[in-house]
């Protein structure tokens, strides 16, 4: 493996980490649900996201690196989807979704 692998994937992962982190000041600071669930559904997704491919980065074609893009595929298809579900069930008084 190359220098310059081990670099984009160490920067994809520092990079996922700060969105990470990112995401759990915003789940800490904003006061209401919405605000919360976007802060916390945006940056947590890339942030995972930006994990995984640098984990893919520096495995390669093995079996971790093909399971972390199979999971970022997953995160990426049902975070929107449920972070639609959460806010609905907020939005809405009767609680029905």
């Amino acid at each position: 493996m190359s220098n310059i692998q081990h670099i984009a994937g160490f920067v994809f992962i520092i990079l996922g980490l700060g969105f990470d982190v990112i995401g759990c000041i915003g789940l800490l600071r904003f006061r209401d649900t919405c605000g919360r669930l976007q802060a916390t559904i945006k940056c947590v997704t890339f942030g995972t996201c930006a994990i995984l491919i640098g984990t893919f980065i520096l495995k390669g074609f093995c079996s971790t690196g093909m399971k972390a893009i199979l999971t970022v595929v997953f995160l990426l298809l049902t975070s929107p989807v449920s972070a639609h579900a959460l806010a609905r069930a907020v939005y809405k008084p009767d609680g029905k979704i």
